[in-house]
């Protein structure tokens, strides 16, 4: 007579604690307390801290790739033109949770923390190699025009999470990326 605990609702509950709570914060006995579950049962799904830590930054990742594919609806000219269509899907309340835990792990990885050094890289290697078949350029010049969408877009979410979101749409009016809304 036990219930039966999904490896969907555990990785759900752990991006939830991921966004409220921030990553650093992320635990097998909090996560547990959270679902009144027993730590085993969580260590079960994820055996180890790094795997759980790597399902909730994929999980994030493959919910912001989702919703930023629906808004390229044709091949980008080159980096501005692809920035034009992604920042008002990137520059909104809703993504501002994932975006929070974004910049919280990078930090992380900045400072050399493990298991963040290696993914936070690995994402943007991620990021980039998704973006660069979205441009309309040479393919000489993909990858040079996706680190520049990536590392643009990334200044912008930073300035908006630090300043606020009229500070960085006045940024993104500035460099043309949008007419202001």
């Amino acid at each position: 007579m036990g219930y039966k605990h999904r490896h969907e609702d555990i990785l759900t509950a752990a991006v939830q604690a991921s966004i409220e709570d921030g990553m650093g914060s992320l635990s097998y006995r909090r996560l547990a307390k959270r679902l009144g579950i027993p730590d085993r049962t969580i260590v079960y799904y994820f055996p180890t801290k790094e795997a759980l830590i790597e399902a909730v930054l994929e999980a994030h990742a493959t919910q912001l790739q989702a919703i930023l594919l629906e808004a390229f609806g044709r091949p980008a000219r080159d980096s501005m033109d692809l920035l034009r269509m992604a920042w008002p899907v990137v520059a909104c309340p809703n993504a501002d949770p994932v975006f929070r835990v974004f910049f919280e792990i990078t930090g992380l990885a900045v400072r050399g923390v493990a298991p963040f050094d290696r993914l936070v890289p690995e994402s943007l290697e991620a990021w980039i190699a998704m973006l660069m078949p979205l441009l309309d350029v040479p393919p000489s010049k993909k990858r040079a025009e996706a680190e520049a969408t990536l590392a643009t877009v990334d200044g912008l979410l930073l300035m908006r999470q630090l300043m606020g979101p009229a500070a960085a749409e006045r940024a993104a009016t500035r460099l043309g990326i949008t007419a202001g809304r």
